[in-house]
C-alpha cells in the first residue's frame, strides 16, 4: 500500500518531468519539417529518355501520435496530484502537546497552514522588547505597566557667595572674591515606567510555540503515513478531450 508521503516525495519530480516532455511534445508540432512529407517519381516521355530515382522525405511527426504521448505523460501527473489531494481530504492527526492532546483530527494542509503560521509567530516573539535587566522591576496593576521603586535626587541651584581674602584697611581696600556654590532647593522622586515584558516571560512564550511547532510536525509526518487510494482519474479526462 503507497503512503500519502511517497505520492507527496514523487509529486514534484512527475511535475517535472511532464513540464519537460510536454514542452518537448509541443515543440515537435511547430516544426513544419517534421510534419511534412512527399513522394515523387519520375516517368520519362519517350522510351529513350531518362530514367530518374523516385524522391521522397517521410511525415517524421503525427499529431495523432503526439497527441497520444501527451495524455499518457498528463494521466500519469493527473493520477498523482488527485492521489496526493483526495489523500489529503482524509489523512489527519492530532496535535499532542506534552501528552496532551491540543487539536484532534486535523488535516494534512491545515497541519503545513499552522506549521508556517507558527514559524511567523516565533520570529515575532524573538523580537519583542523586555524590561532592562539592569533595574528593579514590579508589576504595576493599577497602571497595566511594570515599575521601578521612586528613587530621589536633589534639585539645586547655583547661589553667589562673597570670599573675602583682605579685610579693608586705612590704605587698601578689601580684597574679595565672588563664587558660587550648589544650594539644594528641592528633591525629585523619579519612577521609571515599561510596557515590555519580563525576559523570563518572552523565554516562556518561545519555548512554548517552538513545542508547539514540533508537536505539529509530528502530527504532520504521522498524517503523511496515511495509506493512499490510487487514484485514476486522468484516463477519462483524455478519453474524452482526445476522443476521436
Amino acid at each position: 500500500m503507497t503512503k500519502l508521503n511517497q505520492i507527496i516525495a514523487i509529486e514534484k519530480g512527475v511535475k517535472a518531468r511532464a513540464g519537460r516532455e510536454v514542452t518537448d511534445l509541443q515543440s515537435s508540432t511547430q516544426k513544419d519539417a517534421l510534419l511534412a512529407g512527399i513522394s515523387r517519381t519520375y516517368q520519362p516521355r519517350d522510351e529513350d529518355g531518362d530514367q530518374l530515382p523516385a524522391e521522397g522525405t517521410k511525415v517524421q511527426v503525427r499529431v495523432e501520435e503526439v497527441l497520444a504521448q501527451l495524455s499518457s505523460v498528463l494521466v500519469r501527473l493527473l493520477d498523482v496530484v488527485a492521489t496526493k489531494d483526495i489523500a489529503n481530504c482524509a489523512a489527519k492527526a492530532d496535535v499532542v502537546v506534552d501528552g496532551v492532546p491540543l487539536l484532534r483530527d486535523v488535516p494534512v494542509s491545515y497541519l503545513l497552514f499552522l506549521e508556517k503560521q507558527l514559524t511567523d509567530l516565533q520570529a515575532f516573539l524573538a523580537k519583542l522588547p523586555v524590561l532592562d535587566p539592569a533595574e528593579d522591576w514590579s508589576w504595576d496593576a493599577a497602571a497595566g505597566v511594570y515599575r521601578t521603586p521612586t528613587t530621589r535626587t536633589v534639585r539645586s541651584r547655583k547661589v553667589p557667595k562673597v570670599l573675602v581674602k583682605y579685610e579693608a584697611t586705612e590704605h587698601h581696600p578689601a580684597q574679595t572674591e565672588v563664587f558660587t556654590v550648589d544650594e539644594p532647593v528641592g528633591d525629585w522622586a523619579t519612577v521609571k515606567f515599561s510596557g515590555a515584558l519580563p525576559a523570563e516571560r518572552r523565554t516562556q512564550l518561545l519555548d512554548r510555540v517552538v513545542r508547539l511547532a514540533e508537536a505539529v510536525k509530528v502530527a504532520r509526518e504521522s498524517a503523511n503515513l496515511f495509506d493512499v487510494t490510487d487514484q485514476t482519474v486522468g484516463r477519462p479526462v483524455f478519453d474524452y478531450l482526445f476522443a476521436r
